[in-house]
């Protein structure tokens, strides 16, 4: 029997799509090429915004209406949310909830729906993968999430937090390490809580310490809570040989009072002097962020002071999303819901800067020395070998010599050209 599998959203689930492969792998399923080749269409989907899970099922409505042979089958966020009315529609074979997507092979010989109340899972669902074909190896750390945010649908979709052991994040580590892979990236809902479930004397960087004891030639961070990122932390950080200065702020807005109403426990001006902070520690870090437009009440001068904030900010980049309504949520019952065109104007002044934000620090970057991990395939437009600086910027080696890929090398950036940046090997 041969899948084919597509995965929507996060670095999670990316993660878990690959384990998924694998178990079908080690149990006779064949990967397809493409959906028309294949026996069963598995949807990893992601639900962060209401277009996600649109997307979702006019994805899966799609590929049944093209393919009515095909099983349907759709897990992750969307499925775990909307699985009363999921399980109506004629298009959709098979759901699996989130903590229940590890059970993928049996679900398809049985072809039974399987959706666990999330909040019933109080331990992490520990997988290893072995079977890992990129570059850097997506590393699993936590899942769940104990914010509550009034505007996230996550927590229900993900449940509480709960935290892998460290036992099991330096094995898979190790795993990796045996495949080849040198650098790993720490993923999850909410990692910044990681250990709080686990022991009162954990905190994020009682695993880093362990991590650095490894081979693991460089690791780096998900998304983190500004809350979480503290002086200690930084201190930590900015003396890792390991450590790629990469930071993703959630910041979710840099106005105050919106802050206050998304139920984020910490201001815009603690905003800025974190990332002040970063700067002053690391050479030429990236600092992306997440900010939302469009929250309900959100003024004008509201969104102005956002975009002032955010200009006077020393951010890298910066992912916009306009509010999207979400069922059970307290932001879903807020009086004051913004026009779409209204919303869809803010993302706009907001793409902007974020395009001045990354060109600025590619700019900063340009004939400075930094060190790239060469990936396994070169690039398919120009066939160069292509890498990712420690500082998270794509680059093209002016090479196709491809006994360099998957290694680390020392190099030069030297221009930035058609949306592409360039970069010779310093030798020896």
């Amino acid at each position: 029997m041969k899948y084919f599998i597509k995965t929507q959203g996060c670095k999670t689930n990316q993660l878990e799509s690959a384990i998924i492969s694998e178990k079908l792998n080690k149990a006779g399923f064949v990967p397809a090429k493409n959906p028309d080749d294949a026996d069963f269409y598995i949807l990893n989907s992601c639900s962060v915004t209401g277009n996600a899970d649109i997307e979702a099922l006019r994805l899966l409505r799609h590929v049944k209406t093209k393919y009515p042979s095909v099983v349907t089958v759709l897990t992750g966020c969307s499925a775990q949310l909307g699985f009363k009315e999921i399980e109506k529609l004629d298009y959709v074979d098979i759901i699996l909830g989130n903590n229940d997507k590890f059970d993928i092979v049996e679900i398809l010989k049985t072809r039974k729906n399987k959706v666990t109340d999330i909040f019933s899972v109080k331990v992490f669902n520990n997988q290893f993968v072995h079977e890992y074909s990129k570059t850097r190896g997506y590393l699993k750390i936590q899942d769940g999430c104990n914010n509550y945010c009034s505007y996230c649908t996550i927590p229900l979709a993900r449940g509480n937090s709960r935290s892998n052991s460290i036992e099991n994040i330096i094995k898979q580590i190790d795993i990796y390490i045996e495949n080849g892979i040198k650098e790993a990236v720490l993923t999850g809902i909410h990692i910044g809580q990681w250990g709080s479930d686990l022991s009162k004397e954990y905190k994020l960087e009682t695993l880093l310490r362990a991590i650095e004891k490894t081979d693991i030639k460089r690791y780096r961070l998900g998304s983190l809570n500004t809350l979480e990122i503290t002086d200690e932390l930084l201190e930590f950080l900015s003396c890792s040989e390991k450590f790629c200065p990469h930071f993703h702020l959630s910041l979710q807005s840099m106005n105050t009072k919106i802050l206050t109403a998304m139920n984020r426990h910490y201001t815009a001006e603690s905003c800025i002097e974190l990332v002040e902070k970063i700067n002053s520690r690391f050479k030429n870090p990236f600092i992306g962020s997440d900010v939302i437009v469009g929250f309900p009440g959100e003024t004008e001068e509201d969104f102005l002071i956002t975009v002032e904030n955010l200009r006077k900010t020393e951010l890298s980049a910066i992912h916009v999303f306009p509010y999207s309504v979400r069922k059970n949520t307290k932001a879903a019952e807020m009086p004051v819901q913004i026009e779409m065109n209204v919303k869809r104007h803010r993302a706009d002044v907001l793409h902007a800067l974020a395009g001045e934000k990354f060109s600025n620090f590619v700019q900063k970057n340009i004939n400075q020395e930094s060190e790239i991990l060469v990936e396994k395939r070169p690039d398919k437009n120009t066939g160069l070998l292509k890498g990712v600086t420690r500082n998270y910027l794509n680059v093209l080696l002016d090479t196709k010599d491809t006994s360099l890929c998957n290694t680390i090398q020392k190099v030069k950036i030297v221009k930035f050209e058609a949306d592409n940046l360039f970069c010779n090997i310093i030798e020896g």
